[in-house]
């Protein structure tokens, strides 16, 4: 068995990112297949690397970006700059429609969700479940990526937990309202659950199934 691993989201992808805010290659799973001659029918499972919230590095549309101190506390707490420059990352809520899209386009069959423990405290959570664009809502991901820059995102609040997640091992370690977070992102992709990170270290994640 071969895992092969991406450098880079999604939505840096060169033909299907918020051009021109975007990489030199193709960041997709599809781009596995091109870049080491492997057929699409040989790829068993997908497995999607998603923080439990949005970040972004450099220009690029970002609707759910957080500038205040909410904004500040999620960068702080989850070490949010980049590794070799430094560069602090910005951050918001988690924007499901930006994940539905990413979960389409790669065929994601499993999710990981990383950094939980990052929300600890934190007294209510949002997630992006629309976009407003003038008087009306759209529940998917615009055709043209420039429409992001106009757009105003219409979110669903949810409760959030006091108690920490951080190094828990088992699905029962983690508080309801965790459970509740991360269902609500299961459900609204329509991707089960594979694993959690509750931690930077080795070892601290929650493993709710193992298809491999």
């Amino acid at each position: 068995r071969i895992l092969l691993e991406g450098a880079q989201g999604t939505l840096l992808d060169v033909a299907h990112g918020t051009y021109p805010f975007v990489t030199s290659s193709h960041t997709i799973a599809g781009g596995a297949c091109t870049g080491l001659g492997m057929a699409p029918s040989r790829i068993q499972h997908v497995l999607a690397v998603v923080k439990a919230y949005s970040t972004r590095v450099g220009e690029g549309p970002f609707p759910t970006e957080l500038t205040g101190e909410t904004g500040e506390r999620l960068r702080e707490r989850g070490r949010e700059y980049g590794a070799t420059t430094g560069r602090p990352r910005r951050c918001g809520w988690l924007d499901l429609i930006a994940l539905a899209y990413a979960v389409r386009l790669n065929g994601v069959t499993g999710l990981a969700v990383t950094k939980l423990d990052v929300l600890d405290g934190i007294e209510e959570l949002r997630v992006c479940t629309g976009y407003r664009i003038g008087e009306t809502v759209q529940e998917f991901w615009p055709v043209n990526s420039s429409q992001l820059r106009e757009v105003a995102p219409r979110c669903e609040t949810l409760p959030g937990w006091k108690a920490s997640t951080e190094g828990a091992k088992r699905v029962e370690d983690l508080p309801g309202e965790a459970r509740r977070y991360l269902d609500r992102i299961s459900e609204s992709l329509g991707v089960p659950l594979d694993v959690v990170s509750t931690g930077p270290d080795r070892g601290q994640e929650v493993w709710f199934r193992r298809p491999w």
